[in-house]
């Protein structure tokens, strides 16, 4: 928008703001805006559907790749084969030992799933992850949490389990005054928090990033100024470099929110502090 001549640049800011609500334009954003979009009602939303997408899209690739399993896989089957057999070796074995086989076909769910969800913020059209929105990280780390306080209850006996979280063997009794609450507060508070703003904040950054370079290079694009025109050129090359980037934190961040679960059920099945 070209400068006004006498006008100071507070008096600029306010006219350019009065022509862009006389226009009917939505900008600056609204705190409404940060909401999931409606698409039939309060209990349909945009969120709620790529949810049930992702879910659609698992089921549907691990039938199909094992609708008809060969002893040389095809392609579709190593496919399946190799996501499972990383989420088993690689996560469920590694933290837990051998009692990780029998939760590997639940991480691997939770796996894929996550990872799913993630993608979505760099899929055309959907542009935007689920777990951008702290309810669905909320959700994913209280089904971890009951997971492993119910497996350790159900092993070891409530009391004992208790016992076992919140005492530190060899440590002198006044001490202990101290630690129950810090191991407390580590074991039923800060595991389930960490584990669902981690995901939370991760994603709902990367949106952030791509939006401000995306709009940014538009906004640039549309200014008067030749030169500042130019500068749009870089936002957009800085908006597809962050899309490849967050392409890779998306599957980072589910191998480490599986990576993690795996870790705390694995220490309710433990013996030993």
């Amino acid at each position: 928008m070209p400068a006004r001549a006498g006008l100071s640049s507070a008096e600029e800011d306010t006219v350019s703001r009065e022509l862009v609500a006389a226009e009917g334009l939505p900008w600056p954003p609204s705190v409404g805006d940060f909401y999931p979009p409606e698409l039939a009602g309060p209990w349909v939303t945009k969120f709620g559907l790529m949810v049930w997408l992702a879910v659609a899209l698992i089921i549907i690739f691990f039938m199909v790749t094992y609708r008809n399993p060969k002893l040389v896989p095809t392609k579709g089957q190593w496919m399946a084969e190799s996501v499972y057999g990383l989420v088993r070796d690689n996560i469920a074995r590694e933290q837990m030992g051998k009692d990780g086989i029998r939760f590997a076909p639940y991480f691997t769910v939770l796996f894929c799933f996550i990872a799913v969800t993630n993608l979505f913020g760099v899929t055309p059209l959907l542009q935007i992850s689920p777990n951008s929105h702290i309810a669905f990280p909320i959700v994913l780390a209280a089904i971890t949490f009951f997971m492993y306080i119910y497996i350790g209850v159900r092993k070891h006996g409530f009391g004992r389990y208790i016992k076992q979280s919140l005492i530190i063997p060899g440590v002198p009794w006044p001490m202990h005054v101290l630690l129950i609450p810090i191991e407390f507060l580590q074991t039923f508070i800060n595991r389930p928090v960490t584990l669902a703003v981690r995901l939370f904040a991760n994603m709902f950054a990367g949106h952030l990033i791509l939006l401000v370079f995306t709009v940014g290079g538009f906004v640039l694009l549309a200014s008067d100024n030749i030169l500042i025109q130019a500068t749009s050129v870089f936002a957009f090359l800085m908006a597809i470099v962050m899309a490849f980037f967050e392409v890779l934190v998306s599957l980072l961040q589910a191998y480490v929110f599986v990576t993690l679960s795996a870790n705390y059920i694995g220490s309710s099945l433990a013996d030993e502090h």
